[in-house]
C-alpha cells in the first residue's frame, strides 16, 4: 500500500488500487471496478474509525475499567468500617468511612461507565462524496440506496449517520471522547486522593525488593504507581479534549484537517491503558493503617463539634452553634477530657448528657458504613 502511495499521494485510493491488482490476480476482472463503487475516501475512513474505536472500547479500555471499578469496589468493602478524618478545604471535618469515600469513585465511575456504553452502537458516515449517494442514483436509481447502505453499516455493527457532508460530522465520536475524558477526570482525582493518603500515612506502600525510592534518601518508598497515572491520564485528556472540540468542524462540505488528525485517535487510548495498568498496580501496593487513622480522629476531638451543637439544636438550646464555636475556635486544643468537661457543664438533662458524651470522633460517621 505504502508503495502504491509513493504515487497517489492518498492512502484510501493505494488501498483501492492493490485490492484491484489482488482481484485481477484472482481473475476477477469483472467486477474489479466495483471496487470503491460511488463512495469516497471518508466512506472508508469514517467507517473504519469508528470500527476501531468500538473494538478498542469493547475488547480493551472498558473491561481494563471494569477491573479497576471491581478492585475499588473490593477495597471499599474491606475498609467499610473504617472511620476516618475528613478534610474539607484541607482542614479537619466530619469523619466518614475510608469505604465510603472509595465507593464515591465506584458511583461516579459507573455512572459514567452508562453514559458511554449508550454511545453504542458508534455511528459511521457511508453515503457517497458529499453524503447523497449522487453517484448511486445516477447509475442505478431503482435501487432504495439509503436501505442498502444501513443494512450494511448495521452488519458492521455500527449505525449510520442520514445526513453527512462528505465526511462524518464526528458529534458521535466527540461524546465519545468527552466520556473518556470524564472517566480519566475521575480517576485522576482519584490518583490525587490516594497520594494524599499515602502522605497522611492512611496508607502503607508494600516494598518491592530491589527497588528504590530515591538515587540519595534510601527510606523513600514514593507513590509513582498513582503519579504516573495522573501524567498519562492528563496527557490523554489533553487530546481527547482536543480530539472533541476539533473534529466537528469542518469547512463547508470538507477539508483535510480531520484526516490529519484522526490519525492520532489511538494516542489517548494508549495512554489511559497505560495509567489504568498504574493504577491497578498502585491499589495493589497499598495497605491501610489503621493505627494512623485512630490517632488523627483521636487529636481532632472538635469535629465532634457539629453533632453536639446539633443536638442542642434539638432541645432548643440558646444560641448552641456560637456555644461550640467559642468552645472550639479558641486557642485551646480540644481533647476527650475538655470536650466531655465542657459537656458537663451544660444546662441539659443528665440523659441528654450522657448521649453527647457517648459521642466520638470515631462513631460519628452517619451511615458512611451503609452500603
Amino acid at each position: 500500500v505504502k508503495a502504491i502511495e509513493q504515487k497517489t499521494n492518498h492512502d484510501v485510493k493505494a488501498v483501492e488500487y492493490l485490492i484491484k491488482d489482488k482481484l485481477k490476480s484472482m481473475e476477477l476482472g469483472a467486477v474489479i471496478e466495483f471496487t470503491h463503487f460511488g463512495l469516497t475516501s471518508q466512506d472508508i475512513n469514517n467507517t473504519a474509525f469508528p470500527l476501531m474505536i468500538r473494538d478498542a472500547l469493547k475488547k480493551v479500555y472498558l473491561p481494563t475499567l471494569r477491573q479497576i471499578i471491581k478492585l475499588i469496589k473490593l477495597h471499599a468493602q474491606t475498609y467499610k468500617s473504617d472511620a476516618m478524618l475528613c478534610r474539607t478545604h484541607g482542614q479537619p471535618a466530619s469523619p466518614s468511612t475510608m469505604g465510603n469515600e472509595w465507593m464515591v469513585y465506584v458511583d461516579r465511575l459507573e455512572n459514567e461507565w452508562i453514559k458511554l456504553e449508550a454511545l453504542f452502537p458508534l455511528k459511521a458516515k457511508f453515503g457517497g462524496a458529499t453524503g447523497s449517494f449522487n453517484a448511486h442514483v445516477v447509475s442505478y436509481p431503482n435501487i432504495d440506496w439509503v436501505m442498502f447502505a444501513d443494512r450494511f453499516i448495521d452488519d458492521l455493527g455500527l449505525k449510520r449517520s442520514r445526513f453527512t457532508t462528505q465526511i462524518a460530522h464526528y458529534d458521535h465520536m466527540a461524546a465519545v471522547f468527552q466520556s473518556m475524558s470524564r472517566v480519566h477526570t475521575i480517576l485522576i482525582d482519584f490518583c490525587r486522593d490516594i497520594w494524599t493518603y499515602i502522605s497522611l500515612e492512611y496508607f502503607t506502600q508494600k516494598t518491592v525488593k530491589g527497588e528504590v525510592g530515591s538515587s540519595t534518601m534510601p527510606h523513600k518508598v514514593n507513590p509513582i504507581d498513582f503519579e504516573n497515572a495522573e501524567g498519562n491520564l492528563s496527557v490523554a485528556n489533553a487530546m481527547l479534549n482536543f480530539l472533541a472540540s476539533f473534529l466537528p468542524t469542518s469547512r463547508l462540505q470538507r477539508d483535510l484537517t480531520d484526516s490529519t488528525v484522526l490519525r492520532n485517535v489511538g494516542v489517548p487510548f494508549a495512554h489511559g491503558l497505560i495509567a489504568f495498568t498504574s493504577i491497578i498496580k498502585g491499589i495493589n501496593k497499598i495497605e491501610i493503617n489503621r493505627p494512623a487513622l485512630y490517632r488523627d480522629l483521636e487529636t481532632h476531638w472538635a469535629v465532634i463539634s457539629e453533632a453536639i451543637q446539633t443536638i442542642l439544636r434539638r432541645e432548643h438550646y440558646p444560641k448552641p452553634y456560637e456555644v461550640l464555636k467559642d468552645l472550639t475556635r479558641n486557642d485551646q486544643k480540644i481533647t476527650r477530657k475538655s470536650m466531655l468537661d465542657f459537656i458537663q457543664k451544660l444546662q441539659v438533662s443528665d440523659s441528654v448528657k450522657e448521649e453527647l458524651a457517648n459521642i466520638t470522633p470515631h462513631n460519628y460517621i452517619g451511615l458512611a458504613d451503609q452500603f
